[in-house]
Parts: structure tokens; C-alpha cells; sequence
């Protein structure tokens, strides 16, 4: 049975394309908004409006997946790794008389215990944001820019700190990598909490202004109290003109609604302004979708179904403009969700544990959520890591690591050897993460769940770095990129710029904590892939989808196995 997500309508986000249903693909879910229609019991004119979650490529439940043509080969890759696993370690046996050496794992298993503390006090010292984010909704720090300073000088400390322990236990590649790679997942974790309830604050407090200013612009009409009887009385014309004339033509009887989707009846003004604006960000998508970058597609812009302030129907233009801004500043102080919270009552420790447990980079005061979490879907999902993760640990003991070239050995021959099981490896490894331990997490903390798309249909390197790391991706969308336009007025293609050089930073950052060496080569390749784009966009390039596909595949072949021969040999 699929999961059933918590309706969760207000928030339309800038991107979202029909599909062959008729509904709106959101990165959320998919919008489905009926006609207007009157029950067989009431007289009132309604519309209803259904939320159909997302779900990841490779989950069984995956309706869409499972219908798709091609997903024997999915079977038959898993089949053939089984009986390539099994060939593997029957020709180890006959060789040298076990399945396998476990010199591999001997050596990550090093220093395990100073390790896990080491990651536990990372972790648990996270928890610091919530007093930070208190601090700042009391009015005791202010976020712009004292606030901002402190928290970019804990988050650089808690990176050195962490680089510096590597360094200091002298451990080996595998330790090293991961609790950099876990330290840079906090960093940007805690990031997104500190700025989102920075920013949240000083939304409270031009709310608060602007609230204070509304009050004294009613003095000229009355008052107070008056302003909302006019207020009243002239959205009570409004409507009594409209009368039940608008929206479409209505139907009778209710529509039913399918056991994998949830529901939720409004007014017909509400569907209808929805309606509309789903269809606008649909085609303005499409319109775009050949001139601009798709990072640049995915801001989000805010629509609301709740009720707004009364005085925004007041018959006094400045007035009721007035009261739709502190309606518009009021509505993103508090989430639209099943359990809506208002800031700043989202800062507690709770509410900060729920966010580590959900598998995001972004931080939002309330997430679409699942109804209940599946015990044998969570055991799928466990069986699945430790399983494929022993064909992980089988490829690399047995194909990569004897293979790993010295200085002076053919640079062409390791590349030819290192790239298929460099790539069987890559391959595993976005499975064990992607789908295996983000879904698990994901389903214990009934969170919504779509950390990948697509990315093997790629035809361009900018299409790949969109889809197959979502959260990563989202965190950059939000943070770096539309951080440096609306903060630092930085143009498009500036702040795309500025968004590939942290990224090329971070990345040679975790190969110099691996190697151990300064080298710059996947520096040097990241911020290649911005003329590759640019390449990419050529009319005679976009036509040709397979071309496109075929480059992209040979150079995910090529780079693993070139980064490697790169960094261990020179």
C-alpha cells in the first residue's frame, strides 16, 4: 500500500509541470484540484483538492516504477551481482582458501570505538543551535549581522576541528572520509536551522512594525473596530455580487478519491485561485525550461490558503495593502500542515531532534509527513543496506584495491581496469544512501521521501548535479545560490559561479583529508563541468539526447577511475 501524506496545499512552489493525469507535479507530490462541485447532502458549492506523495525510483511500492518497461533490468542487475558475488568468492576460495581476505575490513574497523565517540560528540553538540536560535528570537542577539558572524565563525571552527581530529588519529582513508563527509552533513544541517530561524525573526519583527502601522492607519477612518466592520461589510458585498457564479461549471455528487492520496475540501474561490496558479507556474516552466539554468527554476514563491487578515477587504486602498503585507508576513511565520507551528515556538529540542531524524539539508518549520511507519518496510530497508553493502565491501577488497596503480604503472591500463568496478561501486554506494538509509530514516521519522530523480537519463552535467543528490542540491538551490542573489546582489550567472566554487572547494577539501594529498585535480574537474554546461545548451547538443546521454555516461566512467589514478599515483 502507498504512503498517505498529510494535505499539505499552501505552499506552490515555482516549478511544477502537468502531468498525463491532469495533475500538478510539485516537488512535494502531485496537486490534483477538482472542479467545483455540490454534494448530494449540502447545497454549498466545494472543490476538492488531492495530495499524491513523491517516492523514490526504486521503492517496490513505486507504482509508477512498477509499470515502467524496463524494470526487469532492475531484477536482472541484482541477479547478476548475486551470481558475479558468488563467482567472485568461489574463485577466491579455490585460489587461496577463503571467500575473502577481510584485510579491507581490518583496517576501516581501526580506532572504531574513538571513532563512534568522536561522531557522537558531533552530533549531540549540534544541539547547540536551539539556545543560538533562542537567543536570537528573544531579541538578545541580533541575527543581522552579529548573529550571522557567530554562526559562520562555530560552523568554520567545528570544520577545523574536525579536519584537525582526522589528522591528529592518523586514520585511514575510510575513517577519515566519513566523519568529514558526516561533519560537512551537520555543518550544513545547522546552517539551514540558524539562518531559516534567523531570517524567521526578523520577519517577526517587521511583522510586529507593520502590525503597529496598520493600527494607527485605521485612526483615520474610525478606528479600529470600525475598519473592521467596513471591512466586513464591503467583502460581504464582494460576495454577495459574486454570488455562486464563479469558478467552473459545478457538478453534483462527490468525486472519490483513491486509497493513496489524501484530501481536502475548500471553497470555490480558494480552488480556483490554486487552480490558477498551478497552471501559471506550469507554463511559465515550460517557457523557461529552454533558457534557464534549472537551478535557477526551483525558487520557491509562497501561496496561502489561510485566512487572511480581515482588513485586507477594506474599501481604503493603503489600508487593506497594508494589511495583505502583514497577512503575507504573518502567514510564513506559521506552517500550513496537519500540526501547524508558529514561530517561535518551533525552537525547542524536540522539534530540533525531529529535524536531525529527517533525511533534509533545508530546514522548514513543518515537512510533509507520512501517516505510519511500515516495520517490514524499514526491515527492507536495513536488509538491503547490510546486503549490499557486502557486495560493496566484495568489490572493492577484490577489483579496486588490487588494482589501486603505484607510480610508474601504465596510466591507461589502470584506467581500463578501475573503471567498471569503479563503477559497479558508485552505483551501490547511491543505492546504500539514496534509497536504502535515506528511505529507512525517512520512514521512522514518517518524513515525505524524494532524494533522487532520474540522473541516468542525463544528457548534461548540470541535469546529473540536479538529480541525483537532491538534498545537497536543495541545500545549495537555498542557501548558496538565492543566499548570494538576495543577500549579496549577486547576478544569475554570479551566484551560479559562486555555487560551483563552494562545491569544488568542499569536494578537493574531502579528497585532501583522504589522501592526504593538496593536488587540486577534482577541484579542477568540478568547475570544468560550468564550460561543459554552457556546451551543453547548444541547440545542436540539445537535440541529440542520446549523444547527450552517451557523453555523460563515458565520463562518469572516466572520472572515478581517473581521480583515483590521479590522486594515489601522483
Amino acid at each position: 500500500m502507498a504512503d498517505t501524506v498529510k494535505l499539505t496545499v499552501p505552499t506552490v512552489p515555482a516549478v511544477a509541470s502537468r502531468t498525463n493525469s491532469g495533475g500538478f507535479k510539485t516537488p512535494e507530490g502531485t496537486i490534483y484540484v477538482s472542479k467545483p462541485f455540490r454534494s448530494k447532502t449540502s447545497k454549498k458549492l466545494r472543490a476538492m483538492i488531492t495530495f499524491a506523495p513523491r517516492q523514490s525510483h526504486f521503492d517496490i511500492n513505486n507504482e509508477a516504477s512498477g509499470a515502467n518497461e524496463f524494470r526487469g533490468f532492475f531484477t536482472l542487475f541484482w541477479i547478476s551481482m548475486f551470481i558475479f558475488t558468488v563467482s567472485t568468492y568461489i574463485r577466491s576460495i579455490e585460489t587461496s582458501g577463503y571467500a575473502l581476505n577481510l584485510r579491507f575490513a581490518t583496517m576501516f574497523s581501526r580506532d572504531a570505538i574513538t571513532l563512534a565517540i568522536s561522531d557522537a560528540v558531533l552530533v549531540s553538540t549540534t544541539a547547540l543551535c536551539v539556545p543560538f536560535a533562542k537567543a536570537v528570537s528573544k531579541g538578545w542577539i541580533k541575527y543581522y549581522w552579529t548573529g550571522l558572524l557567530l554562526q559562520h565563525s562555530l560552523q568554520t571552527l567545528a570544520l577545523f576541528t574536525a579536519v584537525s581530529w582526522t589528522f591528529n588519529r592518523q586514520w585511514p582513508w575510510v575513517q577519515s572520509g566519513f566523519f568529514t563527509l558526516h561533519t560537512l552533513v551537520m555543518i550544513m544541517k545547522t546552517h539551514s536551522y540558524m539562518t531559516v530561524n534567523g531570517h524567521l525573526q526578523v520577519m517577526s519583527e517587521n511583522s510586529a512594525r507593520l502590525f503597529q502601522d496598520l493600527r494607527k492607519a485605521t485612526d483615520s477612518v474610525g478606528g479600529w473596530d470600525q475598519a473592521i466592520q467596513d471591512a466586513e461589510a464591503h467583502r460581504s458585498e464582494i460576495e454577495a455580487q459574486n454570488g455562486s457564479t464563479e469558478g467552473s461549471t459545478p457538478g453534483v455528487g462527490t468525486p472519490e478519491v483513491s486509497d493513496s492520496v489524501n484530501a481536502s475540501y475548500v471553497d470555490v474561490a480558494t480552488a480556483n485561485a490554486l487552480r490558477q496558479r498551478l497552471n501559471a507556474v506550469s507554463d511559465r516552466s515550460k517557457s523557461d525550461s529552454t533558457s534557464t539554468s534549472s537551478i535557477e527554476k526551483e525558487k520557491i514563491e509562497p501561496f496561502s490558503t489561510t485566512n487572511p487578515h480581515p482588513l485586507v477587504d477594506h474599501p481604503n486602498e493603503a489600508i487593506a495593502a497594508m494589511a495583505k503585507d502583514y497577512s503575507e508576513l504573518e502567514e510564513e511565520l506559521t506552517s500550513h500542515g496537519p500540526y501547524p507551528v508558529t514561530y517561535p515556538n518551533n525552537i525547542t529540542f524536540k522539534n530540533f531532534a525531529v529535524y536531525q531524524l529527517i533525511p533534509t539539508l533545508v530546514y522548514e518549520l513543518e515537512y510533509p509527513r507520512t501517516d505510519t511507519i511500515r516495520p517490514l518496510y524499514v526491515f527492507e530497508k536495513t536488509v538491503a543496506t547490510f546486503g549490499t553493502f557486502a557486495l560493496l565491501y566484495t568489490m572493492t577488497e577484490s577489483f579496486i584495491l588490487p588494482l589501486t596503480p603505484n607510480a610508474g604503472d601504465s596510466f591507461f591500463r589502470a584506467l581500463l581496469d578501475l573503471s567498471l568496478p569503479f563503477m559497479i561501486a558508485y552505483l551501490l554506494l547511491f543505492y546504500i544512501i539514496f534509497e536504502c538509509i535515506c528511505n529507512g530514516f525517512a520512514e521512522l521519522s514518517f518524513a515525505d521521501r524524494q532524494f533522487y530523480e532520474d540522473w541516468w537519463n542525463s544528457t548534461s552535467w548540470d541535469e546529473f548535479s540536479r538529480k541525483w543528490n537532491k538534498p545537497v542540491h536543495t541545500f545549495l538551490l537555498h542557501h548558496v545560490y538565492a543566499s548570494t542573489i538576495t543577500s549579496y546582489q549577486f547576478s544569475r550567472s554570479s551566484a551560479m559561479f559562486a555555487t560551483f566554487l563552494l562545491s569544488a572547494c568542499v569536494h578537493e577539501l574531502v579528497m585532501v583529508v583522504v589522501t592526504k594529498k593538496f593536488r587540486m585535480y577534482l577541484f579542477l574537474l568540478q568547475l570544468i563541468q560550468i564550460p561543459l554546461i554552457m556546451v551543453s545548451r547548444l541547440p545542436i547538443i540539445k537535440r541529440n539526447k542520446l549523444m547527450g546521454n552517451v557523453v555523460f555516461w563515458l565520463g562518469l566512467y572516466c572520472g572515478f577511475p581517473l581521480l583515483c589514478v590521479a590522486y594515489v599515483a601522483y
